[in-house]
């Protein structure tokens, strides 16, 4: 039990490099809220778009979407990073990781809205234009709040699985919780700066697990 404290338990011995986990905590919880908010708002708008069925404006849409899901999330970060330079265009390392999981989080959650627009019963959109709405009246009025409340949990889950990748950016030398937290471990032969990184990463995704929980909850489809 004694060595279990030493190792893993040792804030004392950690305490003068609480400012640098802390602050690799406010990277990673930057790029974590960024990514959600960017990579769902994209992948709404490119479900939206999707509805109208513009066929080859949709083929682009389906091989950017089997693009993202296919490559592995570190391979988007270091093209992005490494590779687009060569075009002229350069990234910082943070700006680089969350745009490389943002456009991955767009592409899972735009199949899941598409997946909400199509479970919805086609009566609604009868319904919907049978009472003189328009086909955007329809879709915005009628169908997305529906689509929106049945997406949310996969939504979630998917949105906590990549916003994990932050962690990834260590590669381009993002200073983030994990990369600092892992720094301290080696240099203080002490893995108790882990198991600090843990806490603070549990800090971050156990209020968004509970806030999507409850807003699930709150706008849950009536059965």
């Amino acid at each position: 039990m004694e060595k279990i404290l030493y190792y893993f338990f040792n804030f004392p011995l950690i305490s003068p490099h609480i400012p640098a986990i802390l602050k690799g905590f406010l990277v990673t919880l930057e790029m974590a809220v960024l990514t959600v908010l960017i990579g769902i708002a994209f992948g709404l708008l490119l479900a939206i778009i999707r509805a109208y069925e513009i066929k080859p404006l949709n083929w682009l849409l389906v091989f950017y979407v089997d693009f993202f899901r296919a490559i592995p999330q570190l391979v988007i970060i270091v093209l992005i990073f490494f590779a687009l330079p060569s075009f002229n265009v350069v990234f910082d390392p943070i700006t680089a990781t969350v745009l490389a999981l943002s456009l991955i989080l767009a592409a899972f959650a735009e199949e899941i809205f598409w997946a909400g627009i199509a479970a919805v019963p086609i009566g609604q959109w009868e319904a919907g234009r049978s009472t003189g709405l328009t086909f955007n009246q329809t879709l915005f009025n009628v169908i997305l709040p529906q689509v929106v409340r049945i997406s949310i949990p996969p939504l979630t889950n998917r949105a906590i699985g990549i916003t994990k990748g932050t962690t990834l950016g260590s590669v381009i030398a993002v200073p983030e919780l994990l990369s600092v937290s892992s720094s301290i471990q080696s240099s203080i032969a002490n893995p108790t700066a882990l198991t600090v990184g843990a806490i603070l990463f549990c800090l971050i995704f156990f209020p968004f697990v509970y806030f999507t929980r409850w807003v699930e909850k709150r706008f849950a489809v009536k059965r």
